[in-house]
C-alpha cells in the first residue's frame, strides 16, 4: 500500500469515527431542519465533505486556469485580468424604441448588447402576417427588413460593441442584416464581434421556436459555420444553450448533459459536411442558466468545462487549446424570479449573479426584479446592471482565480455532476444521437419529470420559496410595468409596407429565386442570404422561401 492509499484510509477512519461516535450522536439528541439535504436538483447533500482521494489526480482532474482541462477556467488570469462582458438582454416595441434602451444601457456601463428579438421574427413572420397579430414588439424588437436593423443600431459603432443575438430558427438571416449593417457603417465583416445564438436543438427540446425540420436546420446551421470561419472569424457562430432546457425545469446535471449532447450534434454535423474541427470550434461557445443553488451551480460551470475539454479532446480529436474550451455566456434564471414581493427578487440574483462570476463566466445577463410580471422597466434594468457592478468592483470575489477551488463540497459535486451528465450523454449516444433521442420524447420525459418534481416539493412546502409558499404578506400595491401599446404593431406594419414601396421588387424578386435555388442544391446558403437582405427583402419573405422547400418542423408530443 503507497503512503497516498495510506492516507486515504485513515482519512476514511477518522471520518467514519466521527460520522458514529459523534455526528450520529448529536442528530438522535437534536434532528436536524430536513431528514435529507438536497440541491436543487435532488442530488443528495452530505453532512460533512472531506479529502476521499490522494493528490495524484489534481493535475488531471483540476489543474490550473488556463490550461486543460480548465476547471479552473479557461484565461490564465480570469478576471484579475479582464472582468466578465456584462451584456444586459434587451429589446422591445420597434427598433427606435430598442435602440434608445441600447444607448441607456451603454451610457451606464454595459460592455456589450445582447438583442431580443419578438416571437414573428423569431419564427420567420413579417408584422402584417396574420400569425403575428398581437405578438408584434411584445416580447422583443420586431425586425421585418435591413430598415429596422440600421435604425436598431444607429449611432452604436460595430466595430468597438460585441452584440449578442438571441435568435435561432432564423438566425441566418438576422445574421446577415447585421453584416450588411455593418458594411453600411463603413465596418468590414472580419471586424465585427459577437455571437448568434442558432441552437436549433433546444427548441425542439424545450422552448418552441423553429422552423425548419432537424435536416435543413442543421445545414443552415454548418453553412454558418463554414462561412463565418472565412468571412467573419471574430464571430461566435452558435452558443449552445442549456439555459432553456433549466428553465424548461431540468437538473443542473441534465442541462450539462443535454447541452453537450447537443453541441456533439453540431460538431458531428460540421465535420460530416467537410469541416476541419479546428477551424470551426474555436467559434463555438455556450450559454448556461445560473440558478439559484450557489453552490451547485458554481460545480456545474466547473464541471461543464471539464467535460467539454474531454469530448472535444478525446471524442473529436481537436488540436487547438482554442477548441477544447468551453466559452460561455450565463444568465440569471428567470424561472425563479417571483411575481409576490418583486423586491426579494433583487436578492436571488445577487446570489445567482455571485454563482455565475465564481463558475467563471465570459459574459452575464442579469434578469430585472419585475420580470415575472412584464418587460423590465429602465429603473429595474439599472438596478439589475449594478448588481453586476458592485460584485464586480466591490465583492472582492474577482480578485483570486477560481476562488473555491479546493472545497471539498465544491469538489465533490463537479465530480457528481461530471458523471452524472456523461452518462446521460452517454445514454443519448445509445439512443443514436441527440436527433433520436428527440423524436423519441427521451430528453422532454426527462425534463419533464424533474419539473414535475421541484414543483410537487413546493407545492407540499417541502421546498420554499420565500414570499410564494411562505412568508407571504398581503400586496396592495402594483409595481411600475413596462407596457407595450397595441399602436406599436400598427406602426410596425405601415414602416414595412413603406419600405416594400420603395426598395426595387424585381431585385427582392430575383434574389429569393437565386435563395430557392440555392435552397435546392447544395451551396452554402449564407451569400444568397445576405444578397436578399442587402435588397431588402423581409424575415417572413426570406424565411417563406426557404419555408416552401424545406417544409415546417412538428414537434413530437409528450405526455
Amino acid at each position: 500500500m503507497n503512503s497516498i492509499d495510506e492516507l486515504k484510509n485513515k482519512i476514511q477512519a477518522a471520518y467514519n469515527n466521527w460520522e458514529k461516535n459523534v455526528y450520529t450522536k448529536s442528530v438522535n439528541k437534536a434532528p436536524e431542519r430536513e431528514k435529507e439535504f438536497t440541491t436543487a436538483s435532488f442530488t443528495k447533500i452530505e453532512p460533512l465533505y472531506y479529502p476521499q482521494k490522494g493528490n495524484d489526480n489534481y493535475i488531471e482532474d483540476i489543474g490550473f486556469p488556463g490550461e486543460f482541462p480548465y476547471t479552473r477556467g479557461i484565461q490564465p488570469t480570469m478576471y484579475r485580468g479582464k472582468l466578465w462582458t456584462m451584456r444586459q438582454y434587451a429589446g422591445f416595441s420597434n427598433a427606435k424604441e430598442s435602440n434608445n434602451r441600447y444607448r441607456y444601457l451603454l451610457a451606464n456601463g454595459t460592455s456589450g448588447l445582447s438583442v431580443a428579438f419578438d416571437l414573428p421574427t423569431q419564427i420567420g413572420y413579417d408584422s402584417d402576417d396574420p400569425l403575428a397579430y398581437g405578438e408584434v414588439g411584445k416580447v422583443g424588437v420586431a425586425i421585418d427588413t435591413l430598415a429596422d436593423m440600421e435604425i436598431l443600431f444607429d449611432q452604436i459603432p460595430l466595430d468597438k460593441i460585441s452584440t449578442s443575438m438571441t435568435i435561432n430558427a432564423s438566425a441566418s438571416v438576422l445574421l446577415a442584416m447585421y453584416i450588411v449593417v455593418a458594411e453600411k457603417q463603413g465596418v468590414s465583416k472580419d471586424k465585427i464581434s459577437g455571437t448568434i445564438q442558432n441552437d436549433i436543438l433546444k427548441e425542439y427540446i424545450a422552448r418552441g421556436t423553429y422552423i425548419y425540420p432537424p435536416k435543413p436546420s442543421l445545414r443552415l446551421i454548418t453553412n454558418i459555420f463554414e462561412y463565418c470561419a472565412k468571412e467573419v472569424p471574430k464571430w461566435n457562430t452558435i452558443s449552445i444553450s442549456g439555459y432553456h432546457i433549466r428553465e424548461a425545469g431540468s437538473t443542473a446535471a441534465q442541462e450539462v448533459g443535454f447541452t453537450l449532447a447537443n453541441g456533439i450534434t453540431y460538431v458531428d454535423a460540421a465535420i460530416k459536411a467537410g469541416l476541419d474541427v479546428d477551424n470551426f470550434a474555436g467559434q463555438l461557445s455556450f450559454f448556461f442558466n445560473s440558478h439559484n443553488d450557489l453552490l451547485e451551480e458554481v460545480a456545474k460551470f466547473r464541471a461543464a468545462r471539464r467535460l467539454w475539454a474531454k469530448i472535444m479532446k478525446d471524442r473529436f480529436q481537436a488540436k487547438k487549446t482554442r477548441s477544447m474550451m468551453l466559452r460561455f455566456h450565463s444568465q440569471t434564471a428567470g424561472s425563479t424570479l417571483t411575481a409576490q414581493q418583486v423586491d426579494n427578487n433583487i436578492v436571488r440574483v445577487t446570489v445567482q449573479t455571485l454563482a455565475a462570476v465564481l463558475g467563471g463566466t465570459q459574459s452575464l445577463h442579469t434578469n430585472s426584479k419585475d420580470e415575472a410580471l412584464a418587460l423590465p422597466t429602465e429603473n429595474s434594468v439599472r438596478t439589475a446592471l449594478r448588481t453586476q457592478q458592485v460584485i464586480a468592483y466591490e465583492s472582492g470575489v474577482t480578485n483570486t482565480i477560481d476562488p473555491l477551488a479546493g472545497s471539498w463540497y465544491i469538489e465533490s459535486m463537479t465530480d457528481q455532476i461530471e458523471k452524472e451528465a456523461s452518462e446521460y450523454i452517454n445514454k443519448i449516444d445509445s439512443l443514436g444521437g441527440m436527433i433520436a433521442a428527440i423524436e423519441a420524447g427521451y430528453v422532454q420525459t426527462e425534463i419533464q419529470n424533474a419539473s414535475y418534481k421541484f414543483e410537487k416539493e413546493v407545492e407540499r412546502g417541502d421546498r420554499i420559496i420565500v414570499g410564494r409558499n411562505k412568508f407571504q404578506v398581503k400586496e396592495d400595491e402594483q409595481p411600475e410595468l413596462l407596457r407595450i401599446d397595441f399602436k406599436v404593431q400598427e406602426e410596425q406594419i405601415k414602416f414595412l409596407h413603406k419600405v416594400r414601396s420603395e426598395r426595387n421588387n424585381p431585385e427582392v424578386e430575383q434574389k429569393l429565386d437565386e435563395l430557392k435555388a440555392a435552397a435546392k442544391g447544395e451551396n452554402n446558403l449564407m451569400p444568397y442570404i445576405i444578397a436578399a437582405v442587402r435588397s431588402y427583402a423581409s424575415v417572413g419573405e426570406i424565411c417563406n422561401t426557404m419555408r416552401a422547400i424545406y417544409g415546417e418542423y412538428k414537434e413530437t408530443v409528450v405526455i
